[in-house]
């Protein structure tokens, strides 16, 4: 474990060097807990036997897609090895990918004609992938930003927030910098959410009040164990992850949400390709149709994130800023 002040000055150098992003599974401790069960509490399905939502080929779809990867018939994407439920992990079997990623991905695949290829890597290899042209898409809650606007092309698909997870029957309410003055919070190192709670507890100094007492730990679980332990206040995180973990453990609640963008800006996650690929406008329509047709909102009730919904899938819209150099 790791407190604030040990840390503040390498948040610093990040800040400057614009390492800081948003993107869920790339930003978060990661070290998924297996579920030791074919279902968990609140429904959720972990078994290798997803019965996953599908929906048929779209001819008018299928005919936005380049042509050499419409012949080949595959859609070949990237996910992070190492995400957190209920983006895409293992289950109970330890092979099958399953997850609102892996999910989300599918019905794309399906809509446009083609079968979807998971390839689970290291999450910095997923753009090594997309640059390579290895990879024909990332669905790895990856967040639109303006510097990766510069190499990659997006269509959104999920909102992209952060969330305050407190131990249950906390009766603590998270709307802004002094709801966390004094209090110990822990939050993944080198993530937007760190830089958000340094910027609060900023905020908290100037003001008066008390700094906030940031604290780190290596893995989720260890988050989690120091949340039911008393040993901290909260934990900020991603919050598909903080969702998934009130719904299936039952020992927490969300006390807060906010997005993953900051104060003034939506954050959205989104299906990225490579720059000028050709992909990007048929992944929108694709996207846009299973929005219409019902089976988007099926997957995402199913993973417990109906709140995370978007009407439309934009392309490259404005993204989380530059970080000042």
């Amino acid at each position: 474990m790791k407190t604030r002040r040990s840390l503040l000055a390498a948040l610093a150098s990040l800040t400057a060097l614009g390492v800081l992003t948003a993107c869920g599974s790339g930003d978060a401790a990661v070290d998924s807990v297996a579920p030791a069960e074919g279902k968990r509490s609140g429904g959720i399905n972990l078994s290798p036997e997803q019965n996953r939502i599908h929906t048929p080929k779209v001819d008018a779809l299928a005919g936005l897609l380049p042509e050499a990867v419409r012949k080949r018939g595959t859609l070949v994407l990237g996910v992070s090895a190492t995400s957190n439920a209920p983006l895409a992990f293992r289950a109970t079997d330890d092979k099958t990918l399953i997850g609102v990623e892996v999910d989300l991905a599918t019905l794309v695949a399906d809509a446009l004609g083609l079968k979807p290829e998971f390839n689970p890597v290291a999450w910095e290899n997923l753009f090594v992938g997309l640059d390579s042209g290895k990879y024909d898409a990332v669905f790895s809650n990856v967040t639109v930003t303006e510097e990766r606007k510069e190499k990659y092309d997006f269509a959104t698909y999920r909102l992209d927030d952060l969330a305050f997870e407190a131990k249950k029957g906390s009766g603590w309410t998270v709307k802004g910098p002094e709801d966390v003055a004094g209090k110990k919070i822990a939050v993944g190192s080198g993530t937007n959410q760190e830089k958000i709670l340094v910027d609060w507890s900023a905020q908290n100094e100037k003001a008066g009040r008390e700094p906030v007492d940031i604290t780190y730990y290596q893995n989720t679980s260890d988050y989690y164990l120091a949340l039911q332990s008393g040993r901290i206040d909260g934990y900020l995180g991603p919050n598909p992850v903080a969702a998934y973990h009130v719904l299936s453990a039952g020992q927490t609640e969300i006390v807060g949400k906010f997005s993953g963008a900051g104060a003034g800006l939506q954050g959205k996650i989104a299906a990225t390709t490579k720059k000028d690929s050709g992909l990007v406008a048929a992944y929108a329509a694709a996207l846009d149709h299973v929005i219409e047709n019902g089976t988007y909102a099926k997957v995402l009730k199913r993973w417990g994130l109906d709140d995370e919904a978007v009407k439309k899938s934009e392309i490259n819209p404005p993204g989380l800023p530059r970080t000042g150099n």
